[in-house]
């Protein structure tokens, strides 16, 4: 019966991930109603169904890459992001809950209804650029990124939500020439290379590129930092995800580079998580 196939998957999945009963149990759900193309209601309302061997072969393939560790984002292909769904490949980072917080950041600075220009570096599946796009609709977004399938995905999100993103392939600004821009948005690498957490769990499956940037995880923040002014207007900010023990050293790196209103947010567990500052002189009543 469906009911007995979910109890089996729930402790496989406890025992072999270290998860909670009810995660583990959620879990099973999830990857059972995509195996078998259904919600999780309906699997409550056929609990006492039998699955055809064909429906077993496709849900325990699912679990058995979910025992492996591989993430669940990446067995379904999707994961939610500021209330929208976006695809996901193992071409890209999982985008995750904290990155909200830039979101947040971004469009505290994106005044509703101005036209302003906006640039993401380093855009994976798009959701950062694509959802500043569909808030504030009167701003010009752009984004960039090395890799050639992240920009795949990006791009086939933007079409899929509708946003009007411009995705250019471009190692940072390199491609960018003197565009400048009001705000820039990055979730850059900032994992330290050596870092253990790169060999466990969800980090073992996402691309290394995305997630390592040197022996303390800043050279790509540095470059970024670095260079940003070239490519900001007069009073533009530069917003970076980093780690939570990175903020102090973030903002030390933005002062040196001569920016101003240099500050810290913190997400919902008090991590400060995302740092900026503004160049040159701020727009009125925008500097904070």
């Amino acid at each position: 019966m469906l009911s007995e196939h979910l109890i089996s998957a729930a402790r496989q999945l406890a025992d072999a991930l270290t998860l909670p009963p009810r995660e583990a149990r959620l879990e099973a759900q999830i990857l059972f109603a995509h195996g078998l193309g259904v919600n999780r209601a309906w699997l409550i309302g056929h609990d006492r169904d039998l699955l055809t061997p064909t429906q077993t072969s496709t849900v325990e393939a699912l679990l058995n890459r979910r025992l492996a560790g591989e993430p669940v984002a990446y067995l379904l292909g999707e994961r939610e992001f500021y209330g929208r769904i976006f695809q996901v490949t193992p071409d890209v980072l999982i985008p995750r809950p904290e990155t909200e917080l830039l979101v947040e950041q971004a469009l505290e600075r994106l005044p509703p209804g101005a036209a302003r220009n906006v640039l993401e570096v380093g855009v994976g599946s798009g959701a950062v650029a694509v959802s500043l796009a569909l808030e504030r609709p009167s701003c010009r977004v752009a984004a960039v990124d090395i890799s050639a399938a992240a920009l795949h995905v990006a791009r086939a999100n933007a079409g899929a939500l509708g946003a009007n993103v411009e995705c250019l392939a471009s190692d940072g600004y390199d491609a960018l020439g003197t565009r400048r821009f009001h705000l820039i948005a990055s979730n850059p690498p900032y994992i330290a290379a050596a870092d253990p957490h790169l060999s466990q769990g969800d980090l073992r499956f996402e691309p290394l590129h995305a997630l390592a940037a040197g022996g303390d995880g800043l050279d790509l923040i540095r470059r970024l930092i670095a260079a940003a002014p070239a490519h900001l207007e007069p009073g533009g900010w530069l917003l970076l995800e980093h780690g939570c023990d990175q903020a102090a050293a973030v903002r030390r790196l933005l002062r040196e580079a001569g920016f101003h209103a240099v500050y810290s947010a913190t997400d919902l567990a008090g991590h400060e998580r995302v740092s900026g500052g503004a160049a040159t002189s701020c727009f009125p009543g925008e500097c904070r």
